[in-house]
């Protein structure tokens, strides 16, 4: 499958400025396995050393940071002749060997030739940031499960992404049913390459299934393995109770609904090092329609949702037919999904920072603001094709705002208050909302 953060790699690699790159990411979106792509695709040789159960990586990098040494090494290790001009250098689960980690800064200082690139769990990284950490010294690059594009190009769809790359709205329009096919199979199977690969290979929901339930238990498995112990009870708690959280009517997090009596100060740093290792999303509310957004945050007041809708259902227990056939019962929960499709492919297809918005009073909420060119964009988000926008109008005559999206199973339109995008070109919102709004 292709993976559109290649592109990045490749400016990465023709930088004058080039520092050692670190690929961030929760576990199994793929970092391995881009790294490899890329080296495969733009070097003549890769060497590729796992950190993991390593002795022998950790007592070189032990040893001290005597540069030549440690490259003689990592030769013997991955059996390739590393040569700076075409070699392309991996370290992966880098987490595992603290000291390795801490080699990156003294490779940018005194040895920029190598062109190096790390990943491995975010969460072990995140706990080692500020020991070992090579602050400034390092470049990133954040992965996440793969967007609706990269997934209808997992299927071979070509030309359907190729219509909403070049925003071809009348096209995309006239398709409209196929992108609906698939945008239902995306909310129940998601990103996870994995995922995205069975169902690829096989159409088989039930082993989809069965691989989000054990990537679930491995992230559980790995909050015991990185966290300090006092402190891991807690992310599970945490974890596990923003599904609920999401099914209310009102979806801000409130720590009081995790236990009876719970307190922000209990969780703040479980919160922390979950958002840290990306698994979390946290969208914080805005108190007022002001550029730039960020300096009208309420951080007491927010809203969390996962870093992939196809894990959300998993542990919603949601099957497939309910999702893909729809009953009432589900109609609530539904809502929620959207909202977490939208949110991740504003986060996977774009650099836009999000916020939500809801009045003093708590009888309007805006599910999603941002900030695009000059203008704050708030984003109604339907589930269907039913187009009442109430919060939405009580804004845009609350502030007299100029640009405002819903987004909905509805064709494309724009009318005097509003422009509706499909949801399945919400991640092209920025290049749709700059053609509108010239």
């Amino acid at each position: 499958m292709y993976r559109y953060k290649i592109e990045y790699l490749k400016k990465w690699k023709s930088s004058k400025n080039r520092k050692p790159l670190i690929v961030r990411g929760a576990r199994q979106v793929g970092k391995t396995w881009i790294m490899k792509e890329f080296g495969r695709r733009f070097y003549e040789k890769c060497a590729y050393i796992n950190f993991d159960d390593n002795k022998r990586m950790e007592n070189l990098f032990e040893n001290g940071f005597d540069l030549d040494r440690i490259i003689q090494g990592l030769k013997i290790e991955s059996g390739v002749n590393i040569e700076p001009e075409n070699t392309l250098i991996i370290f992966d689960e880098i987490q595992e060997t603290p000291k390795a980690l801490k080699a990156l800064k003294y490779f940018c200082e005194n040895a920029n030739e190598y062109h190096i690139i790390s990943a491995g769990s975010l969460l072990g990284v995140a706990i080692h940031e500020g020991t070992s950490f090579p602050v400034g010294k390092v470049d990133f690059l954040t992965l996440t499960p793969l967007n609706f594009l990269e997934f209808l190009q997992a299927f071979g769809k070509i030309d359907l992404v190729e219509n909403i790359q070049k925003n071809n709205i009348d096209i995309a329009t006239i398709f409209g049913e196929k992108y609906k096919e698939y945008l239902k199979l995306y909310l129940y199977i998601g990103g996870m390459p994995e995922a995205v690969k069975s169902y690829v290979d096989d159409m088989n929901l039930d082993e989809v299934r069965t691989i989000q339930k054990r990537l679930l238990y491995s992230y559980e498995q790995d909050f015991s393995k990185h966290a300090p112990d006092n402190i891991v009870p807690r992310i599970r708690q945490l974890w596990n109770n923003i599904p609920t959280q999401l099914a209310k009517e009102n979806k801000k997090f409130i720590y009081g609904l995790i236990k009876k009596g719970a307190r922000a100060r209990e969780y703040e740093i479980a919160l922390s090092l979950l958002i840290d290792c990306g698994l979390v999303y946290k969208v914080n509310r805005i108190k007022d329609n002001k550029v730039p957004l960020s300096t009208y945050q309420d951080f007491g007041a927010f809203k969390l949702y996962l870093l992939d809708v196809g894990l959300l259902c998993a542990m919603a227990n949601i099957d497939d037919r309910t999702l893909l056939e729809g009953n009432d019962i589900f109609v609530e929960f539904k809502g929620s999904l959207t909202e977490q499709y939208v949110l991740c492919q504003l986060k996977e297809c774009t650099e836009l920072d999000v916020f939500y918005w809801a009045s003093d009073s708590g009888t309007s909420e805006i599910d999603f603001i941002t900030q695009i060119s000059k203008n704050n964009v708030p984003i109604e988000v339907k589930s269907n094709e039913n187009l009442q926008s109430k919060s939405l109008k009580t804004f845009i005559k609350k502030y007299d705002n100029k640009v405002n999206v819903r987004t909905s199973m509805s064709d494309f339109r724009k009318d005097e208050l509003m422009v509706n995008i499909p949801l399945y070109m919400i991640g092209n919102i920025e290049k749709i909302i700059e053609e509108i709004y010239k």
